[in-house]
């Protein structure tokens, strides 16, 4: 049922000022009408960024944790979805692609510094889930990016995408990736 503005309007002028506050206190308790919050009214300026901050540290711990599965690629690719969907959280309400493009580099220069051989698996899925976020980097910075951007991204994006083609070009999805961006 639509709710009608002016009424909601008329209701909450009538509240006292520390009703208002308790209000949007306990509205601030949930993490969606924070960021909200934050971005909005509370800090303009910085909110995206310290969303961002907060992301990365979110980040930081889910490396930080273990994951169950019967193989080190099943694991990572557990954790791999985690950070995705904290990713995916973080676009909810920012709206800056560029701290988007630089979340998604953070995630994956940690997939690419693991020791051994990681990658090439044939049955553990994380090559393919490397190649997704791979591919969204990309999409992000040739589609949704000035492109003035392209120039920061670029060698990373580069040296993701020969180490991915190295080790795991039997998988469509990372065949299909450029073998560089210019």
């Amino acid at each position: 049922m639509p709710r009608d503005k002016a009424i909601l309007r008329e209701q909450i002028t009538e509240l006292s000022k520390k009703e208002l506050v308790d209000i949007v206190l306990k509205l601030a308790a949930k993490r969606y009408n924070y960021e909200f919050l934050l971005v909005n009214f509370l800090d303009r300026d910085n909110g995206e960024f310290t969303l961002y901050e907060e992301a990365k540290e979110d980040i930081d711990k889910l490396f930080e944790k273990e994951f169950k599965g019967r193989t080190i690629q099943h694991q990572l690719v557990k954790q791999l979805n985690a950070c995705t969907k904290r990713i995916s959280e973080f676009t909810i309400e920012t709206k800056s692609k560029k701290l988007e493009a630089d979340l998604v580099v953070y995630v994956l220069e940690k997939q690419f510094q693991h020791k051994g051989k990681i990658f090439g698996a044939r049955f553990s899925g994380y090559d393919y889930k490397v190649g997704l976020l791979l591919k969204k980097l990309i999409s992000l910075v040739t589609k949704k990016l000035h492109p003035d951007y392209l120039v920061d991204y670029q060698d990373n994006i580069n040296e993701f995408l020969t180490k991915l083609h190295k080790t795991s070009d039997r998988i469509n999805t990372i065949k299909e990736l450029p073998q560089n961006i210019e």
